[in-house]
């Protein structure tokens, strides 16, 4: 009987963690759906909006105030994530995915609408690959996310220069290597998102903020990779 007792406690205790993971699970892919239809929403709204094209960059300091806040917001929100309450969490996520939205609206002043949805189905198809990768993989991928990280920060000191040197072939191989380098991070994320709610017992206000940075994770993680892709492959206006 007590044998019995032991079981059952052990299989309804598996039951709860199992669920409590899909819970959270969901909510990390929900938030960041919803991040994305945010940022997409907004940037095509300003895109099509010449009294908002003309507030935006009309104004020479203007994009520079979105890109700090853009930059606040993301370090405010990882850095004092224990500190935050949810709700106050989930709302940075939302203002930085309206923000950054905002800021993107210039990929539609940029590149025509056919090759700036084919290149988001790409992204999402790629994106999802190396996320199933990276969940159901047994292999620790650490290695690949610090070597990832390199990547990132070289891409960005080697984008800086290009800003100056205006080369086109030296940004055809960035836009390579930013490729490769959000794909590893995305494999790396997801599965680092995956040890983080498998460790939860719960479905509280710290794990839903967890849960919160990592759909901001993620969601970097998809802009990133689809803005270097349709770089790659986008069509410019004529």
């Amino acid at each position: 009987m007590d044998n019995y007792v032991k079981n059952y406690e052990d299989l309804s205790g598996e039951m709860v963690s199992t669920s409590v993971f899909a819970s959270l699970m969901r909510k990390v892919y929900l938030w960041m759906a919803f991040a994305l239809a945010t940022s997409g929403l907004a940037a095509y709204y300003v895109a099509t909006s010449p009294q908002m094209l003309a507030a935006i960059y009309g104004n020479s300091y203007m994009m520079w105030v979105l890109i700090i806040l853009e930059f606040g917001l993301v370090i405010g929100l990882t850095a004092a994530i224990r500190k935050l309450s949810f709700p106050v969490a989930a709302l940075m996520f939302v203002v930085y995915s309206l923000v950054n939205g905002i800021v993107l609206s210039s990929v539609f002043l940029t590149y025509t609408m056919s090759s700036i949805a084919t290149t988001f189905f790409a992204t999402a198809g790629t994106f999802g690959a190396m996320a199933v990768v990276g969940s159901v993989t047994k292999k620790d991928l650490t290695r690949i996310g610090n070597l990832a990280f390199m990547g990132l920060i070289g891409v960005v000191i080697a984008s800086l220069i290009n800003l100056f040197v205006g080369n086109g072939i030296f940004d055809i191989i960035i836009s390579i290597i930013g490729i490769i380098t959000f794909l590893g991070l995305t494999a790396y994320d997801a599965q680092k998102i995956k040890q983080m709610m498998l460790a939860a017992d719960d479905v509280n206000n710290e794990t839903q903020k967890l849960a919160v940075v990592g759909a901001l994770s993620l969601y970097l993680d998809f802009i990133n990779l689809f803005l270097y892709l349709l770089r790659f492959f986008g069509r410019g206006r004529n």
